[in-house]
């Protein structure tokens, strides 16, 4: 067993470097290239696909973009300009547009503090400081609390100061990453406890600025900070080479969306539907649609159709093994065309046939099955992602090679879930007790019916 896993996982080693060899690369700005890729993998939606070209080409191959459930019955794109963090103002006093419940501030200063904010002498001095200005501040920290809070309310309603606060977006390190990452965009002097900086101590030039600031209820957009470009510049080129660097998936994602932020500009999808069945159902084929562009842009395209496994059969044959390792090989070699031989065979054509013609052929030469022709499957925008393919062939050897040098399972004992059985049972005790209850509490010997359920 030891020695065919080998044989596999050697044929699944070039079988990948082939599909390297095979992959297109996919260029960001061709929208036609990004819908047949999305449309693919939404079962051939072209109208996902559409919105999500949009969106890729809105906010580029770094950008964020979301997926919401919406409230119509046709899926919209909206684009929202500038950094956007998760973190609403701390009162509804801070309101300044009563009608929408946004508080709007227009070249505001900002200030980024790392701890919480609770003694108001110490925040008074800024304070005065912001109100001679005559521009409005913003108020970024853990949190802001007390009397703290209270004058910050009275400050605002007082019209002495046009104020809001709101709490740092993220929890522990990544909390204080993202604070550096408002600072630099905004040309702020983040005020971190490591630094001994006093509250009371810090002026007017330590503070970012912007053009505008948005607040709701939950989230921040600031608009156009004063950081410079190179400073901006540098700290992409920071989380780009932390992103290259880590190798799990939750802190790529969470790099992904600080470099989005600070790139500029968030995509948000709203899907639309008629019913919550139908509305699961559509979120989950947009949500397959985006991994799958994601990992398109990331490593390039193939030809679809099972095409591409195919054009990987001559390299895996090549490979010169002897005994259970060459037999491990032919698996890898048979499995290669089962994806091509099963799509043909669905749409109603011949298998074998189909697969044998398209070894005969070259390059994206394969069989389009929604059309039932044959024909160049990239050109005809039959196409599918190599990461998909190549993760696909990798997790299925690793399976089989599991499989294969397991001695033995454990598994639970399957129990009977027939529910007219347990009703059936149940009904059995009820009927037993039910006639003496009318005589008091002697009569509950009548549930002695409820054995049955066991």
């Amino acid at each position: 067993a030891m020695s065919l896993n080998r044989g596999m996982q050697k044929a699944v080693a070039v079988a990948t470097k082939q599909l390297e060899k095979l992959a297109k690369p996919v260029d960001i700005t061709k929208k036609d290239d990004i819908v047949n890729i999305a449309s693919i993998s939404a079962n051939n939606d072209a109208e996902i696909g559409k919105k999500m070209a949009e969106a890729f080409m809105r906010v580029g191959k770094d950008g964020v973009i979301t997926i919401e459930e919406g409230k119509s019955l046709d899926t919209t794109l909206e684009y929202v300009e500038g950094m956007q963090f998760d973190r609403g103002y701390l009162s509804p006093h801070f309101v300044t547009d009563p009608d929408a419940m946004t508080c709007e501030l227009d070249k505001p200063y900002i200030l980024i503090f790392e701890d919480k904010i609770s003694n108001v002498q110490k925040l008074v001095p800024l304070l005065e400081a912001a109100s001679k200005s005559k521009r409005p501040l913003l108020i970024i920290a853990e949190d802001v609390e007390g009397e703290a809070l209270a004058t910050l309310v009275v400050n605002k309603l007082r019209g002495i100061l046009t104020v809001a606060a709101v709490k740092a977006p993220g929890y522990g390190d990544r909390r204080k990453a993202m604070l550096e990452d408002i600072a630099i965009l905004t040309g702020a002097q983040p005020i971190f406890k490591d630094l001994g900086i006093e509250l009371d101590k810090v002026e007017l030039s330590q503070l970012g600025q912007a053009k505008k600031i948005t607040i709701d209820n939950d989230n921040t957009i600031i608009v156009e900070g004063i950081g410079s470009d190179a400073d901006i510049q540098g700290r992409i080129g920071q989380i780009r080479a932390e992103i290259d660097g880590t190798s799990s998936d939750y802190d790529c994602e969470k790099l992904q969306e600080r470099l989005a932020k600070l790139t500029g500009g968030v995509a948000q999808i709203n899907v639309g539907a008629g019913s919550e069945a139908e509305m699961k159902e559509k979120k989950a084929r947009i949500e397959d649609a985006l991994h799958a562009t994601r990992a398109a842009i990331e490593e390039g395209i193939v030809a679809g159709g099972g095409v591409a496994l195919v054009r990987c059969i001559d390299a895996v044959n090549k490979l010169k093994l002897k005994g259970d390792e060459a037999t491990g090989v032919e698996i890898v070699a048979n499995a290669l065309r089962t994806p091509c031989f099963c799509i043909a065979d669905n749409a109603g054509a011949v298998g074998n046939l189909v697969v044998n013609k398209i070894t005969q052929g070259t390059g994206g030469f394969g069989y389009n099955a929604d059309k039932d022709t044959y024909e160049d499957l990239i050109e005809a925008g039959v196409i599918d992602p190599v990461k998909v393919t190549r993760i696909a062939l990798q997790n299925a050897a690793s399976v089989a090679g599991l499989l294969l040098t397991t001695d033995c399972v454990v598994t639970e004992q399957p129990t009977d879930e027939d529910p007219t059985a347990a009703a059936a049972a149940m009904g059995g005790g009820m009927g037993g007790g039910m006639p003496g209850m009318g005589g008091g509490m002697p009569g509950m010997g009548g549930m002695g019916g409820m054995p049955g359920m066991m």
